[in-house]
């Protein structure tokens, strides 16, 4: 079952258009995952709850070295979008290997955009904004979990002061 939700690009993109054509609405999202987390549990229940499907776009090892530093990730893709899978608010998972989420969003068009609290509309990549606009997309920002974060975890493990969230 897990495996089965771990799908390509053309596969959401094909979800996506079903979900329009039986006028459901899919919630997308995207980010590093690294640490699984109960921010990250509730930020993406609260997601899924915006909508009748929830995709989550997981950034490709390369893609989170080149956004956290050389010691991050620290668990692997596949291991990433296995454990978001395994989620029962997840529906879908693909995997992304570009800087930006950008052409996943021109090609899934998904109708409801999420992201965390530490951003704002304003703040996001402006070509994720174009396409999400271009999509029709709604775009909402969820409040973040205080004191949950990827950083925390790894400071409280480590010491490490720096470590990227």
């Amino acid at each position: 079952m897990v495996a089965s939700k771990i799908v390509s690009l053309a596969e959401l993109a094909g979800e996506s258009q079903k979900c329009r054509d039986a006028g459901r609405v899919l919630v997308f999202t995207n980010g590093c995952f690294d640490l699984l987390h109960v921010g990250h549990v509730r930020y993406l229940q609260a997601a899924r709850a915006r909508g009748d499907l929830l995709a989550v776009a997981v950034n490709g090892d390369a893609s989170v070295r080149a956004l956290k530093g050389p010691g991050r990730p620290v668990n692997s893709e596949l291991d990433r979008a296995e454990v978001l899978a395994a989620l029962g608010c997840v529906d879908f998972v693909v995997l992304f290997h570009t800087p930006r989420v950008t052409d996943v969003i021109r090609e899934v068009r998904p109708q409801v955009y999420v992201k965390g609290g530490d951003y704002t509309v304003d703040s996001l990549d402006p070509g994720e904004r174009s396409a999400l606009l271009e999509a029709g997309a709604r775009i909402e920002i969820l409040e973040l979990v205080p004191g949950k974060s990827t950083t925390a975890v790894i400071h409280k493990l480590t010491g490490f002061e720096n470590a990227a969230s």
